[in-house]
């Protein structure tokens, strides 16, 4: 029986046979190899480093104030001036004082000597010798007193002016002019100075990382980095681990510990909460590639590479950590290599791509990769 041959159907199959599948529009990224830091993330406290409820050291009335609230000062700068009348009293009393004892010394002195001429002559009796060597040695005594006394009286005269026991800022003033300060009162301080600059992080660790800590600082410097909230000049600030304390705190099951940091641009402010990223560590040389690369399949993760011939593999990965929206690839993508990190819904193995940008447009010339960055 012979073969009905239709004119058509070889056109029809040249059609058929000429359709193709059109290729997924995708956005890619390349595999890098870099160092990622092995780091441990707090919350921190800002600390002034120093201290100090600057109080008067002598009772008196404050006549006169040399800074403004906010000031930075440096140790030694005068800042209260107390009415020195009473002091300047004071000293003049203890010098004349002082004076009064010295002429009884010399008239002492001279009394001595010349009983003690009268005695090689054995005109005096040794008693009367012995009283007058008494009454100088006793004057010689008061004179000491008496100088002693006139140079407490200088002292409390300088406690007039007091000044800044250490560099820093200062805060409000507590007291003002006219208003009685005792000395070393313990309730009130008349202005309170915080140093800002280095200043100190005191932040918590689980116990379970105290050991990767302690590792960490035998090894060397341990990079301490704190990140301010929004709006500050320098919104992270890099420091080093200064202080680990000495004991587990059992009811939390915390360390605390401080770093310290040059704060020239006071970033940092006594009282201000920041995150504290600690550097406990470096993993070197690992392939990284973004988060939103790595897909969960049936057998674990994976991850799409496009192949030179711009269709993809779908290649099982073992990962690691992220960090920074990247993720550290143990093995199965190598440096190097494009990975499709959106639209990977549409793909199956061997699926034709098409790299797209985010605004859709295809990307230009040079443009189709990003640049490996040197570290992340």
């Amino acid at each position: 029986m012979a073969a009905l041959i239709f004119p058509g159907a070889a056109g029809c199959k040249r059609a058929v046979t000429e359709v193709k599948t059109p290729a997924v529009p995708v956005q890619t990224d390349v595999a890098v190899r870099a160092d990622v830091p092995v780091t441990q993330q707090a919350i921190g406290s800002v600390q002034a480093l120093r201290t100090v409820s600057v109080k008067s050291q002598v009772d008196g009335v404050i006549a006169s104030f040399h800074f403004r609230e906010g000031d930075e000062v440096k140790a030694g700068d005068l800042l209260v001036t107390l009415d020195r009348r009473p002091f300047d009293n004071g000293l003049r009393a203890a010098e004349a004082d002082l004076a009064n004892a010295r002429a009884e010394e010399a008239q002492a002195e001279a009394d001595m000597g010349r009983y003690r001429q009268l005695d090689q002559q054995n005109v005096v009796s040794k008693e009367e010798l012995a009283q007058y060597a008494t009454k100088a040695d006793t004057t010689k005594a008061v004179v000491q007193s008496k100088a002693a006394a006139v140079a407490n009286a200088k002292l409390q005269l300088e406690y007039s002016e007091i000044r800044a026991p250490i560099a820093g800022r200062t805060g409000q003033r507590n007291l003002h002019e006219g208003a009685l300060v005792k000395a070393a009162d313990a309730t009130q301080s008349i202005v309170v100075i915080n140093q800002v600059a280095p200043i100190a992080v005191a932040y918590s660790v689980p116990e379970g990382e105290l050991a990767s800590v302690r590792a960490a600082q035998t090894a060397g410097p341990v990079k301490v980095s704190a990140t301010v909230h929004a709006g500050a000049v320098n919104p992270v600030v890099e420091g080093k681990l200064d202080f680990i304390d000495n004991a587990v705190d059992p009811t939390t099951g915390t360390v605390v510990l401080k770093a310290i940091y040059e704060n020239a641009d006071r970033s940092l402010w006594p009282g201000q909460f920041v995150d504290v990223t600690t550097q406990v560590g470096v993993d070197a040389g690992v392939v990284l590639v973004p988060a939103a690369a790595v897909q969960t399949g049936q057998r674990g993760s994976q991850v799409f590479v496009v192949k030179a011939d711009q269709t993809v593999d779908l290649r099982e990965v073992k990962i690691g950590r992220t960090t920074a929206d990247r993720t550290i690839i143990l093995s199965g993508v190598e440096e190097g290599e494009t990975v499709v990190v959106d639209g990977q819904l549409r793909l199956v193995p061997g699926a034709k791509v098409e790299v797209r940008t985010l605004d859709g447009d295809e990307p230009a010339a040079g443009q189709g990769k990003k640049k490996k960055s040197a570290k992340t």
